[in-house]
């Protein structure tokens, strides 16, 4: 069972921290790990290109544009297929679109930021299912009348659904942390409504 932050605003999260067991989430993690066609891109962060530190892969009918790129459609592998229907069937959402991050260590990380894209749409609910390492996942309102930020310690496994004016009212990220040991696969559930 979820237990359902609040967040103010109309925004809310759900967090299950053991959503998948241990043993399914390794087993998850090294079949992504062999699965998918891992890439470092180049994004534009404040009007300079810069590699992301992380790698990525993705897997959705439809393209996905986000920091100044796309990515182009590109079929599921039986893991992120099998993953993506688990998310639906739990979340009563129709995912089409899963990124997924590879944290390599501890040095990798993403920035703030928002699931916010107009092909989302307005309030998009975004579902993050999280393998291997456990990080620290950061949540923080844009404005401080909506009240303090959060921060979880997302284990192997856990899964963590943001709804409602999450998106708009909110910015997420994962920060670097030295101390993180091992690597770490988050993978990502979106609803497009259309392509870019």
């Amino acid at each position: 069972m979820a237990d359902r932050i609040e967040l103010g605003g109309g925004a809310w999260l759900d967090y299950l921290p053991t959503w998948i067991v241990a043993a399914d989430a390794d087993r998850f993690l090294i079949a992504l790990r062999d699965e998918l066609a891992w890439e470092q891109r180049e994004i534009v962060l404040f009007g300079r290109r810069v590699l992301q530190p992380r790698v990525i892969a993705w897997a959705g009918s439809l393209g996905y544009r986000y920091s100044g790129q796309t990515l182009e459609p590109r079929a599921s592998t039986p893991t992120t297929a099998a993953l993506l229907r688990r998310v639906v069937e739990h979340a009563r959402v129709p995912f089409n679109h899963v990124l997924v991050n590879r944290y390599r260590d501890g040095a990798d990380s993403i920035g703030l930021h928002a699931d916010d894209e107009p092909e989302l749409g307005d309030d998009p609910v975004v579902a993050t299912l999280s393998l291997g390492a456990t990080r620290r996942f950061v949540l923080k309102p844009r404005r401080a009348r909506l009240g303090r930020g959060r921060s979880f310690d997302v284990e192997s496994g856990s899964l963590l659904v943001m709804g409602g004016t999450c998106q708009r009212h909110y910015v997420h990220g994962v920060p670097r942390q030295a101390a993180a040991a091992g690597e770490r696969i988050s993978l990502t559930f979106r609803r497009l409504l259309r392509s870019p």
